[in-house]
């Protein structure tokens, strides 16, 4: 485990609701997103069970195919009609998304399934390629073969190639968290738009041939075509957002969430949908803290395997801070709310039964809907640029109710 700085975990929480500054023109702030260790818990259980997967097309050396349109998906989404309320979008995005042993992938499809949830689950592809093939990976600005995450042994490469599979024949997005995870002054923050290219063609590349690179023959392929698939990520630490969003525009992505943003309706930035975490309140606290595990983590504890006589009260609290920040959203502007999280059971697992209690009440919400940020990014574009304007226009509920502020007449 590397050791979490104070320095950044006081800066995660101090954005408060400041706005990102635009990609196309400047750094955003960026507080660290993702602890680079990895551990073994014990496992929880999981009711997911083998599913078929549908007969496709194969497509490369048959480490996808085209299945046609993913199932599970909601009906289209329809513009607001005059004076209507909008939905409360949740999005709960999983930054890694790999199936250790302790069997977080696969436990959290079933938790979705219980709340009609769709996630995205931000893959690292580096995930697919086993360790005795890092001469594959040539990152940039570093040797090949590099990883501040190191390599998944075979058997949870295995199981994360399997899981994905699942994920998205449950209705998931697959997304991105890219591969090598480099973070600080020599890392992404310092790539330009084609060295995030040049990862980018790795991310397809290692999830396009994880048949050959593996030798696996007991799984199915992929049922779809991650090149088509592949529409946004996350980046590591929420670094190097500007120039990846330049990038990324060029090979037509339509979203990025590798940046912070306030408790506000998302905008484009270099014509992508920035739907980027924000800060939510922190209980006991004038501070907000950007709505991730690691954040809450870093100020509750400043590592992974904190005080265990305090765990019930973190979190007691980040429950607390999600339900909050959702409260706000809900009776408020109605903003989406992005929650991005690791498969880790840091404090022993007390943020991963946080997700978990905080979707149960927003579930019990009327209109609440746990959309992918593909999904989002549907929605938002059936939406006429005049009601994005109102939307945007808002930090909290519409003075006069929504009926009178999205009438439009």
């Amino acid at each position: 485990m590397e050791k979490v700085s104070r320095r950044a975990a006081l800066g995660a929480a101090a954005v408060g609701a400041s706005a990102a500054l635009g990609a196309c023109t400047s750094d955003d702030i960026r507080p660290p997103a993702a602890l680079t260790g990895r551990r073994t818990p014990t496992p929880k259980t999981s009711s997911t069970s083998a599913s078929p997967t549908p007969t496709g097309t194969p497509i490369g050396d048959g480490s996808m195919s085209d299945t046609g349109p993913q199932p599970h998906q909601p009906p289209p989404p329809q513009p607001l009609r005059a004076g209507q309320r909008p939905p409360q979008f949740v999005v709960i995005s999983w930054d890694g998304g790999g199936q250790t042993g302790a069997g977080l992938n696969s436990y959290f499809q079933d938790v979705a399934r219980a709340y009609d949830a769709r996630m995205t689950f931000f893959l690292s592809a580096i995930y697919f390629l086993p360790q005795a093939k890092k001469a594959l990976y040539h990152p940039p600005h570093h040797r090949v073969g590099a990883s501040d995450i190191g390599y998944f042994p075979d058997r949870y490469v295995h199981a994360t190639i399997e899981q994905t599979g699942k994920a998205w024949l449950a209705g998931h997005e697959i997304g991105t968290h890219f591969n090598g995870h480099f973070c600080g002054p020599t890392g992404v923050s310092a790539w330009s738009p084609a060295d995030w290219k040049v990862e980018i063609e790795h991310v397809h590349r290692f999830v396009a041939q994880w048949r050959t690179n593996t030798g696996f023959t007991d799984l199915p392929s992929l049922p779809f075509d991650y090149r088509t698939e592949l529409v946004g990520g996350r980046a590591p630490c929420l670094e190097g957002s500007a120039n990846l969003r330049r990038a990324a525009s060029e090979l037509g992505w339509r979203y990025d969430s590798s940046a912070t943003r306030p408790a506000s309706w998302p905008r484009k930035d270099c014509g992508l949908w920035d739907l980027s975490m924000q800060p939510i309140p922190l209980p006991g606290t004038r501070a907000g803290v950007i709505s991730m595990d690691y954040n809450f983590m870093a100020n509750q504890s400043g590592g992974p395997n904190g005080d265990p006589a305090m765990r019930p009260a973190w979190k007691k609290a980040t429950v607390a801070s999600y339900t909050a920040g959702f409260r706000r959203a809900y009776d408020g502007n109605r903003a989406p709310l992005v929650i991005g999280n690791h498969f880790e059971q840091w404090n022993g697992g007390i943020y991963m039964e946080a997700v978990e209690e905080a979707m149960r009440v927003m579930a019990q919400q009327p209109d609440t809907r746990f959309v992918t940020m593909r999904g989002l990014c549907d929605w938002l574009d059936a939406q006429t640029p005049a009601v994005i304007q109102r939307l945007q226009a808002l930090n909290g509920a519409p003075t006069g109710g929504w009926d009178t502020y999205l009438r439009l007449t």
